[in-house]
């Protein structure tokens, strides 16, 4: 697979307003992502509340979005997991079902049960043994867990198929600059995320792409195209008209965004999302969807 940049947003699980899964609102997710134009599509990660899922449900979800997407755009399928043995399983059965790559963040439970370093990289080595795909690092402040910049050089190094990096952590830009020089080739993907608040530090240290979710994808793909080509003007000037709805997504309406969009726009009927979550408000929620107004975004008209 040749390496991926640019945009790899995760999709949002659809429920129904009884909280069961919506299967065919999933569909038209992943159909609505791809219209977007993304680079690939991440399933089960946070912003597709991950946490809440049974691993019935996991499954089911993965091999009917593989299915669904039949090589249209590569797959990231997350399997992260405090167990290394459910974490090995989870990524043996997404490669098994096509997934082009698995994302997973270090294990953790809680602040007191964080492994430590060598338990780390064992802990995704095993997952490297398993698969015959590459992995993402997700190093992300929910996780609770400190992946230091040599620890994840090594794990570029010497697990094989540790190749890209998804860096959410404050001072990302700092990190990835440093995790690129020290990591050298053996660091293909290095990414961020926390839908794009930071993209342009991120791009200036080194980013190849972004994970964000599937609010806006079709504009901020433009961002990382135009940077890697040069035209770093152009790239800070669509930023800045991005930036009200990222800032807006990022710090008050978290993974319920893009359903509310979503739903607005005839993709999926509710957006519902499981308690403990609770739904977004209708102050926040106006001012959502007028920023999702100004821009016209393909989510908020996809199904109309």
């Amino acid at each position: 697979m040749p390496p991926l940049t640019g945009i790899l947003p995760v999709a949002p699980t659809p429920f129904g307003e009884d909280g069961c899964l919506d299967l065919n609102g999933m569909k038209r997710v992943l159909d609505c992502m791809i219209d977007q134009g993304v680079d690939a599509i991440c399933i089960l990660a946070n912003y597709s509340e991950q946490f809440l899922l049974t691993d019935d449900e996991r499954a089911e979800l993965t091999r009917l979005s593989l299915e669904h997407v039949a090589g249209r755009a590569p797959v990231i399928v997350t399997v992260s997991h405090f167990s290394t043995a459910i974490a090995v399983r989870r990524a043996r059965e997404a490669a098994a079902m096509g997934a082009s790559m698995v994302m997973m963040m270090p294990p953790y439970h809680g602040v007191g049960l964080v492994p430590d370093e060598q338990g780390i990289f064992q802990h995704y080595a095993a997952v490297s043994d398993a698969i015959s795909i590459p992995i993402m690092v997700q190093d992300a402040p929910i996780s609770g867990c400190s992946l230091s910049v040599p620890l994840l050089a090594r794990m570029a190094r010497e697990i094989e198929n540790v190749s890209y990096f998804k860096l959410e952590m404050p001072f990302a830009a700092d990190k990835l600059e440093a995790l690129i020089s020290a990591g050298g080739e053996y660091v293909v993907g290095p990414f961020d995320g926390e839908e794009a608040a930071t993209l342009l530090a991120d791009l200036d240290a080194g980013a190849t792409g972004t994970m964000t979710s599937a609010l806006q994808p079709e504009l901020i793909r433009p961002i990382v195209i135009d940077f890697r080509a040069g035209r770093q003007e152009a790239a800070l000037e669509q930023w800045r008209r991005c930036l009200p709805l990222i800032n807006h997504e990022n710090r008050q309406c978290g993974l319920r965004a893009a359903k509310v969009v979503m739903k607005e726009g005839g993709v999926i009927r509710s957006d519902f999302v499981r308690h403990p979550l609770k739904p977004m408000s209708e102050r926040t929620r106006i001012r959502l969807l007028s920023l999702a107004r100004e821009l016209e975004l393909v989510a908020l008209n996809w199904g109309k």
